[in-house]
């Protein structure tokens, strides 16, 4: 299995210069292959690598359900996918190849008109509902299961709760879209997905993608330490996902889908 953190030298500067070892996040390509055909490359943190090509999958509106999938293998640095022949796209012309980084993934590939599109839908309206007081503990629960983050601090983190605050799943990764994708590819694996009494709890940034990523899962609460993006808010409030930012310290934004959160 392939290590997630690995120490390196430093020349650590304080009061003193002192030489040590210090962890880093491990950052590698994956290559994911489809029915025999390159599709993307992602950087990621080794680790869930078959959940991350599946998240990529599903996100892409290539694969629904688990019975779409045929088999999964492993490489170095590689995930190959078989469909099913039912499921199996025509890939025969295909020309569209994804490069994505671990800061922002497919960036500017898609817009909100292009997931109504792709036929999107709306997430339940009364569902999840979730406390005030329950809300403001997901940070601190998440915080508290970052285990890579807490020996290198370059990792973000993803998790999905239900509406009592109980932690479902979490995933770390240097991209935060990919723990996402982590996060839906095992839930897809599972047989979990539509996700809709989940509730998505990031550990950065809202951006327009990361929504997407919940829509298309099924999710109707995305909430995050950090600000979302207007492409997010505007998201969010066109598919009435409910969007909450800055909750820490006791406190939140709510940015669209306020009857979800009781106040």
């Amino acid at each position: 299995m392939k290590q997630s953190v690995v120490t390196v030298p430093i020349l650590r500067v304080t009061g003193d210069r002192a030489r040590e070892q210090d962890f880093v996040a491990v950052e590698e390509p994956l290559q994911i292959r489809l029915n025999g055909s390159d599709l993307a490359i992602t950087m990621r943190t080794p680790g869930n690598d078959e959940e991350l090509a599946v998240g990529f999958l599903h996100s892409e509106g290539i694969v629904s359900s688990r019975d779409a999938i045929a088999g999964i293998e492993a490489g170095d640095n590689s995930i190959s996918i078989t469909l099913t022949a039912e499921a199996a796209p025509d890939v025969s012309g295909q020309t569209r190849h994804f490069y994505l980084t671990s800061s922002c993934g497919v960036c500017g590939k898609a817009s909100v008109d292009a997931l109504v599109a792709a036929g999107c839908s709306a997430p339940p309206r009364n569902t999840p509902r979730i406390l005030r007081a329950v809300l403001q503990r997901l940070p601190e629960t998440l915080r508290s299961t970052q285990a890579v983050f807490d020996r290198t601090g370059g990792l973000h983190a993803a998790a999905l709760f239900n509406a009592q605050g109980e932690l479902q799943l979490v995933r770390e990764d240097v991209g935060r879209h990919n723990a996402v994708d982590k996060l839906v590819g095992r839930s897809v694996l599972d047989g979990r997905v539509p996700l809709h009494d989940s509730i998505l709890m990031l550990s950065g940034r809202i951006s327009f993608e990361l929504v997407q990523k919940a829509l298309l899962a099924g999710i109707g609460m995305v909430v995050a330490v950090g600000a979302p993006s207007s492409l997010a808010v505007e998201t969010a409030l066109r598919f009435g996902l409910t969007l909450a930012g800055f909750v820490r310290d006791g406190r939140f934004n709510i940015y669209a889908g306020e009857e979800r959160i009781e106040v």
